[in-house]
């Protein structure tokens, strides 16, 4: 790849980690608010191979807060203008589209290769439960969004182990299934506590009900969430910046807020020192939702001398 391209990136985390993620081979499913936003971060950050799934067509009401679609795409398979928009950026990219929609029947077809990391920004609780539950039983790493909708500030999205979440109903739901399914801790997820101010409609009490998006499989019409971009265009970054973590080394994408005089405390929001990070966070590599070594993802990140080593991946 050019390395000019990449040079602001390099110059902060250094020619070895922009080396690394260009070897790297993620899996992204869901192209929506926060799928999208996500993929255009890893692809600007130079991942070497990405497959991308999802089965929808770009719709007039995605223009809204899906940086896929434009009036250029409209009545577009999502998938396979991400796949152009990821080979506009880095045509030396190695780019993948399947327009699947993810669920039990499909995962062995998704999962015909090997990935270092899955990316799930899937907004349907059944397909999210199955691929989480997929790559926590196959040791496959994986982050995750909870739910972006209906949120209005950006400053309270966080990341933390699946198991630690508050506040987000679909959090909570996901938790509740996986547990049955004995599902445990170690996939770390992109959340929002924040208390949801909202009128609920049913489909067929909204104003413009030929706009209201369709479930997959069943046809049947879904609740109408209001969200904004700005909130969703946040969760997709925090995605990405937790997929880039775990695709090279944590405390190279981590940093330490400076003291304030005038409290006399250091600030929190980022904060190395005081802010829990998810478990493994401290390991390179560190298996989002694996319990033992995964084959894709068996080495460190170089060292300051260039040297690299192999290791185990754990919860």
């Amino acid at each position: 790849m050019q390395s000019e391209q990449f040079l602001r990136i390099s110059r902060l985390i250094g020619d070895e980690y922009v080396a690394q993620l260009q070897t790297r081979k993620i899996l992204v499913v869901g192209l929506g608010a926060v799928g999208g936003m996500c993929l255009e971060s890893l692809a600007r950050s130079g991942i070497g191979t990405i497959t991308l799934v999802d089965f929808d067509i770009i719709s007039i009401t995605n223009l809204g807060r899906q940086i896929l679609a434009t009036h250029q795409t409209l009545g577009k398979k999502k998938s396979l203008v991400a796949m152009q928009r990821v080979m506009d950026i880095n045509p030396e990219c190695k780019v993948k589209a399947l327009d699947l929609f993810c669920n039990k029947e499909t995962l062995p077809e998704i999962f015909s290769e090997q990935y270092d990391l899955v990316i799930d920004a899937i907004d349907s609780l059944n397909p999210k439960c199955d691929l989480l539950q997929y790559c926590y039983v196959h040791d496959i790493p994986i982050v995750s969004s909870m739910g972006a909708a209906l949120r209005r500030n950006p400053f309270l999205v966080r990341t933390a182990d699946l198991f630690d979440t508050y506040g987000c109903p679909l959090a909570k739901q996901v938790r509740n299934r996986l547990r049955r399914r004995n599902v445990g801790k170690g996939i770390s997820v992109v959340f929002s506590p924040e208390i949801p101010r909202f009128t609920y409609k049913t489909p067929e009490e909204e104003t413009q009900v030929a706009y209201n998006e369709q479930s997959p499989g069943n046809g049947r019409t879904r609740n109408v969430l209001g969200s904004l971009p700005t909130v969703t265009g946040i969760f997709g970054l925090n995605l990405a910046h937790l997929a880039l973590s775990k695709l090279t080394c944590p405390e190279i994408f981590t940093g330490e807020a400076a003291f304030d005089a005038r409290t006399k405390v250091k600030t929190t929001a980022h904060s190395k020192r005081n802010t829990p990070q998810p478990e493994g966070f401290s390991k390179c590599l560190g298996t989002a939702g694996s319990k033992s070594n995964n084959p894709s993802a068996t080495k460190l990140p170089l060292s300051a001398n260039g040297a690299s080593a192999d290791v185990t991946n754990s919860h």
